[in-house]
């Protein structure tokens, strides 16, 4: 089944070179180049991805990315963002994206950052009642499938790139977490944008387990991090 994005990009010639790129890789555009005429079209088209730009008239792109958030937890978002506009990065991770693309962007990049997402979008909408992979440690049940996380009697939904990231931290508890190759391995670069968004990354996952004593993510100073358990 071809995978559907709504694209949100108020430029006209960016916007068309965008669709006919993507219709041409066997994706589904839906584009609107206004924001706030979005949610009604993001509820009828039940969309695998979407991409916003930020800047965008009547309401901003990291505004549409906290509505579609809270209306879908699960739906990857990516935003759109001048390069001139680095803080911009920070805040579209805090607005519930999933990554980011500089303008101006290649095409080949465009295409990169989409498929993965695609790809592990395709496990949550897939029921697995006896295959569903948890790991439990201490008192938090993390299910990578699900993009949930269960501590204690809490459910916290988390976004394809936390899921990335905690993975990786659960994958070797009580071990120095290379800072550079985690970076590497979750985007592709060890960039100055990339490293401020990784520390966005760990502050809300740190946050996810503030009501575990037990549970830590230490920094270790021009290293990594080390993720505790007991």
């Amino acid at each position: 089944m071809r995978k559907r994005i709504l694209y949100v990009e108020d430029e006209p010639f960016l916007s068309r070179l965008v669709v006919d790129m993507l219709e041409g890789h066997d994706y589904d555009v839906l584009l609107n180049p206004d924001g706030s005429k979005v949610l009604e079209s993001f509820d009828q088209f039940h969309p695998d991805l979407c991409i916003l730009d930020i800047m965008l008239p009547n309401i901003d792109g990291l505004e549409l990315g906290r509505i579609l958030r809270k209306k879908n937890p699960y739906v990857p978002i990516i935003f759109l963002t001048a390069k001139s506009q680095s803080d911009d990065v920070v805040k579209g991770f805090e607005s519930g994206g999933d990554d980011y693309i500089k303008k101006p962007f290649s095409m080949d990049e465009l295409i990169a950052r989409i498929n993965y997402p695609c790809r592990m979008a395709e496990s949550i909408g897939v029921e697995k009642e006896f295959t569903l992979r948890e790991i439990r440690m201490a008192d938090f049940v993390f299910y990578p499938e699900k993009y949930e996380l269960h501590i204690r009697s809490k459910i916290i939904k988390l976004s394809y790139k936390e899921c990335q990231i905690l993975s990786i931290f659960l994958s070797a508890p009580k071990t120095i977490i290379d800072r550079k190759s985690l970076l590497i391995t979750v985007w592709g670069d060890d960039s100055y944008y990339n490293s401020r968004t990784l520390d966005v990354y760990v502050r809300k996952i740190r946050e996810y387990f503030s009501d575990l004593d037990a549970v830590q993510i230490q920094t270790l100073k021009g290293k990594g991090y080390t993720f505790i358990v007991p």
